[in-house]
């Protein structure tokens, strides 16, 4: 699987991802309440989306980081996940967080979310939670959408944060939304959505 090298936004990312990961497994203390809730809902947030995606059987967890959505996206027993990230010391290290019987679902390669190493219609979902909702122009995150609507068979799930100008990004990119869900539900932080090809 060959790409083109990662694009300055994934690498800004990366290494902000990076600090906030280490910052994490060294705080050796136990979850406060509030990461924990974070956490908690961030999971069914994913539930939910994948429900609407029609639970995807093979799904890429496009700038994956440390593997934080792989139980979530492992709960369905028959998924099978490519997980791809620019940097291979993180995904070597997001190796080390998770029993042998996860891992052996999971297939990881290196490369640029920008220009996926996989054929036209490969996956049937493309989840990219973070990456999308971090890049800060619409040519960005049009270059994005056009390369998940290349790879993605069928859907796309995608948080932002700038919902006035995406939604006619997604139409632009050949999606039509089929469903989204805030983070807290009636505010402005971050929304969900789920995507299909049209």
């Amino acid at each position: 699987m060959s790409s083109q090298p990662p694009s300055s936004i994934e690498i800004e990312y990366a290494e902000r991802c990076g600090r906030e990961h280490a910052r994490v497994c060294g705080d050796t203390r136990p979850p406060g309440l509030r990461r924990r809730l974070v956490a908690w809902r961030d999971a069914w947030l994913v539930r939910q989306a994948l429900k609407v995606a029609g639970e995807p059987g093979l799904i890429l967890d496009l700038a994956c980081g440390s593997g934080r959505f792989w139980p979530v996206l492992a709960e369905h027993v028959n998924r099978v996940i490519l997980a791809s990230d620019n940097s291979q010391a993180m995904l070597d290290h997001a190796r080390t967080h998770y029993p042998a019987s996860l891992l052996k679902r999971v297939k990881t390669f290196q490369g640029s979310a920008f220009s996926i190493g996989l054929s036209e219609n490969a996956v049937d979902c493309i989840f990219c939670l973070e990456l999308f909702r971090h890049v800060p122009d619409s040519e960005g995150r049009l270059a994005l959408l056009r390369e998940f609507h290349r790879v993605s068979r069928d859907t796309v799930i995608v948080s932002v944060n700038s919902r006035a100008v995406v939604e006619a990004e997604f139409r632009q990119a050949g999606f039509n939304v089929l469903h989204h869900q805030e983070f807290v539900p009636g505010s402005a932080v971050w929304r969900v959505y789920v995507l299909r090809k049209r």
